[in-house]
């Protein structure tokens, strides 16, 4: 295992137990404790870990771990739902993309998938618009605002206002949380105002998230099931989520199962 991949499933190992002893990480990365003590240092000099005494736990221990750690988890799900995602696209669209690691996935995959366009992309997300550029796409719009972590959003007034002055024809909405009862949901209200807008702004919401997402519960409710075009989920849970909301008339569509291609991120 490279020494980045080893930091990335160290991550992995943090977000699902919230804290791991110095000598658990040791032992399930096959590492000695000088090694693992090595990676927490760089990892906290990025400001993704926080060290105390014996172990490790994400940075600021809350509900929603930052961008840089949210990518490396459930990476496998994400590319086949990103794949799912862009079989659904046509030239001369006008994409959406929301903050999210989702999102960035599908941003990534589509050069590599050999989508030509042309497509024009609205977000939020510097991230996003970042890798978009990086795969060779030009036209693209980011909105203006307040940058927040964890999921280094642009949120506030001034993302609301320009975003309300553009359309799309599709927005793929990533999501902290989904609750059969509750919808859509997300810790923090300021993204909550402008995914709302976003998805006011499109003419179809897809909102793409993984099993994991499932009874998932935040603080500012985002949307109703029946505000959503499409669901587009991975096949490794949630099915009796998918079975209750395709009785209730809800269009959820299971991406199915790949191999990781993009570095082993998503």
């Amino acid at each position: 295992m490279y020494p980045s991949q080893r930091r990335d499933r160290l991550l992995e190992l943090l977000a699902e137990h919230r804290f791991v002893s110095l000598r658990d990480l040791a032992s399930q990365l096959g590492v000695s404790e000088i090694t693992m003590r090595r990676d927490l240092k760089q990892l906290k000099d990025q400001g993704l870990v926080e060290t105390v005494v014996g172990g490790a736990q994400l940075a600021g221990g809350a509900q929603e771990p930052p961008f840089l750690s949210k990518r490396v988890l459930q990476a496998r799900e994400k590319q086949d739902i990103a794949r799912a995602a862009l079989a659904t696209l046509e030239p001369g669209m006008t994409v959406g993309l929301s903050a999210g690691t989702t999102t960035w996935t599908l941003a990534r995959l589509l050069k590599s998938r050999g989508f030509a366009g042309p497509l024009t992309f609205v977000t939020n997300s510097v991230n996003v618009a970042t890798e978009l550029q990086a795969n060779g796409w030009t036209d693209i719009l980011l909105s203006g605002g307040n940058f927040r972590t964890p999921s280094d959003a642009l949120v506030g007034p001034l993302a609301e206002l320009t975003l309300r002055q553009l359309y799309t024809d599709v927005l793929f909405l990533g999501i902290h949380g989904m609750d059969l009862e509750r919808g859509l949901m997300t810790p923090n209200l300021f993204e909550r105002s402008v995914n709302r807008t976003l998805m006011e702004q499109a003419g179809r919401v897809v909102v793409v998230a993984d099993h994991s997402k499932w009874g998932v519960l935040a603080t500012a409710h985002v949307a109703d099931w029946e505000e959503v075009d499409l669901v587009l989920t991975d096949s490794l849970g949630g099915e009796e989520e998918v079975r209750a909301l395709r009785q209730l008339g809800v269009e959820i569509q299971v991406a199915p199962t790949t191999e990781v291609e993009v570095g082993g991120e998503g």
